[in-house]
């Protein structure tokens, strides 16, 4: 490649790697429905993307609880999701294909992911990946998640990279509108067989990981 205008590629996890999005509904539900809460779909879809801190949060001013935390509710998520992913966790088609393309031109590659440090590592060794990354961030310890810009930012600091010089691989209206508010070139792979209108502020819409290749970061 000569002088390609992007230096770094930084990969969203859930939905994008790993078909954690369906497994992601099935914690929610499953736990709201043990705090006595009838949780639907449709009410899981509305905050895909978003860290599971601000989830809850999301749901508590919604449905008001007061005999449980916040935080019970988190950990009991979060608990469900590592025994499901190493259940069921699988990659999505073309992750292996792009690791090995970006790695084979020596392109950075980071992971920026809105889930926490245990559910990355619980992802990256199930699937076996992580050797393929030159950085790994959560946005656990940042000022707010997606689609507040910052874990893509502290991401592309590590990495030592300007954020224009860096592309975004995004699933979720969230992981995009943070891409693009962090100023990254951002590309969105919305979850298959969907078009949603949204993805059309993306530099590229993507119908899978397989598409993907080394025009766009030129």
């Amino acid at each position: 490649m000569k002088n390609p205008k992007i230096s770094a590629v930084i990969f969203d996890m859930d939905g994008l790697i790993i078909d954690s999005e369906p497994i992601w509904k099935i914690a929610e539900i499953e736990t709201f429905k043990e705090f006595g809460f009838d949780f639907t779909i449709e009410m899981c879809a509305l905050t895909t993307g978003m860290r599971i801190d601000e989830v809850v949060e999301f749901w508590s001013k919604k449905l008001k609880w007061q005999s449980f935390t916040n935080t019970e509710i988190v950990d009991k998520i979060q608990n469900k999701m590592i025994q499901l992913i190493q259940e069921r966790g699988k990659l999505l088609p073309g992750i292996i294909e792009s690791l090995n393309l970006l790695k084979a031109h020596d392109v950075l590659i980071a992971l920026a992911s809105s889930s926490s440090m245990s559910l990355i590592n619980t992802t990256l060794d199930t699937l076996k990946i992580r050797e393929f990354f030159n950085i790994i961030h959560s946005a656990e310890n940042e000022i707010a998640g997606k689609p507040n810009p910052a874990v893509f930012l502290s991401t592309a600091k590590m990495l030592k990279v300007q954020p224009n010089k860096c592309l975004v691989l995004e699933d979720s209206k969230a992981g995009m509108n943070a891409g693009i508010n962090a100023n990254m070139r951002t590309v969105v792979i919305p979850e298959f067989g969907t078009s949603p209108r949204w993805a059309n502020n993306a530099f590229k819409k993507l119908k899978s990981m397989l598409e993907f290749n080394l025009e766009l970061l030129r």
